[in-house]
């Protein structure tokens, strides 16, 4: 094959497939991705491995719920503060530190499983303090990927970092179930500790990443919020992912829906929580052609009117195999959504405010997707699942059609010509 042939066939996968430039162009973007890669199966086991120790210690559902809420309160309550923290501090090093407390973590929570001490109270707080760890190093690590790459080159690392945290969501919890099955709790503990070895390796190798800020005063949550109210093409960026988040999450209402349409089980149940996240997975994989896209706003609207769409059909059908294809074209959606956001947020805001930025993204896709599952159970509960998730998604889709209406700079927003 010639050099010519060669160049076109690289140009046809690019239009298709992730685009892996970022990877090829910038050595400590590749250590930084590949160690979050390693460390988001490391976590995803942990997750699993403490859900199903707390339930071997109690036997009670509800306290396996605790976990979750011993971990939602923390990312909300320090994801402001931790984007705050990244714009003021060398962001390589609150990076480092955030990293070694979760490696740190891990290895107490291997300790305790050795030494045989099984005590709720004590996995709720160790739960409760990675939390913290990851409420301070997620702003961190992503204000810094504008300073590693190009502009143009952004747009394609959120997908590469899309397809890291959507890994790390289906395979961390698989593994994870095996390790404890096979070797105990600890075994899984200490495995996310050592996972945590390449973050740790990937920020050590890393510049200093000072903010660039302007004189020497904290940065400030509050001004944080003052800038993002004064600009509403960053604003609309959260607006939209509401919506989806909060009147079409459907995640709540699967056990049900196993049941009550499939007349399915626990493993009915796992498909439909699977789906999405495979949906999620392509979204990244399948990215090529998102680099032609230059209008991200309308790219947003679209996406999340598809996400609504999904759940909305997703509600009135009775097929499995059908259901699982809409739900995968969901978490699809949705991926393309998230990717254009970030990719937003990124470019349009200077970098003194990058920190916070993504702090107040943590807080929306740690709170959303909890206040989703709180309406949809609530709304079920009151009629049936079906009108839950139809209606959930046609009011998605009327939400964000408001949305479009008003903000038509947002529509607007050209890539090459970015506004906040």
């Amino acid at each position: 094959m010639t050099t010519a042939e060669e160049q076109k066939e690289q140009q046809a996968r690019r239009r298709v497939f992730a685009d892996l430039t970022p990877l090829r162009t910038s050595a400590h973007y590749r250590r930084l991705w590949f160690g979050s890669t390693v460390s988001w199966v490391g976590q995803g086991m942990t997750a699993l491995a403490v859900s199903l120790q707390v339930y071997d210690i109690t036997r009670s559902p509800f306290s396996v719920g605790l976990v979750g809420l011993f971990s939602l309160v923390p990312l909300v309550v320090f994801g402001l503060y931790g984007g705050a923290i990244a714009d003021t501090v060398d962001r390589r090093k609150l990076g480092l530190v955030s990293a070694c407390g979760s490696a740190v973590l891990s290895i107490a929570l291997a300790g305790a499983a050795f030494a045989g001490f099984h005590r709720v109270w004590f996995l709720y707080g160790i739960v409760a303090l990675q939390a913290v760890c990851a409420a301070l190093n997620s702003p961190a690590r992503t204000s810094m990927i504008p300073r590693l790459l190009p502009p143009e080159q952004l747009r394609a690392a959120n997908a590469l970092n899309s397809m890291v945290m959507t890994f790390g969501t289906l395979v961390g919890p698989s593994l994870g179930g095996l390790i404890v099955g096979l070797a105990g709790y600890q075994a899984a503990y200490l495995v996310d500790a050592v996972a945590f070895s390449a973050s740790l390796y990937a920020m050590w190798r890393l510049p200093s990443m000072l903010p660039d800020r302007k004189g020497s005063k904290r940065a400030s949550v509050l001004d944080g919020l003052r800038f993002l109210a004064t600009r509403p093409n960053l604003r609309m960026t959260f607006f939209s992912d509401f919506c989806a988040m909060i009147l079409a999450h459907p995640r709540a209402l699967f056990p049900a829906v196993a049941v009550l349409w499939y007349g399915g089980d626990a493993k009915t149940t796992g498909l439909l929580v699977a789906a999405p996240a495979f949906g999620a997975l392509l979204g990244g994989v399948l990215s090529g052609w998102q680099g032609r896209i230059r209008h991200h706003g309308q790219a947003i609207l679209i996406a999340v009117a598809c996400w609504g769409t999904a759940i909305a059909v997703f509600g009135l059908t009775r097929n499995l195999w059908l259901g699982l294809l809409l739900l995968a074209l969901a978490g699809y959606s949705d991926t393309v959504s998230m990717i254009f956001r970030n990719t937003m947020m990124q470019v349009a805001a200077p970098d003194e405010m990058r920190g916070r930025l993504q702090g107040v993204f943590i807080v929306v896709v740690a709170g959303g997707p909890r206040l989703g599952d709180f309406l949809a159970g609530s709304v079920a509960d009151l009629t049936s699942p079906a009108v839950a998730l139809t209606g959930g998604g046609i009011a998605c889709v009327l939400a964000i059609g408001v949305l479009a209406l008003y903000g038509k700079g947002f529509r607007r927003y050209d890539a090459l010509d970015p506004t906040p």
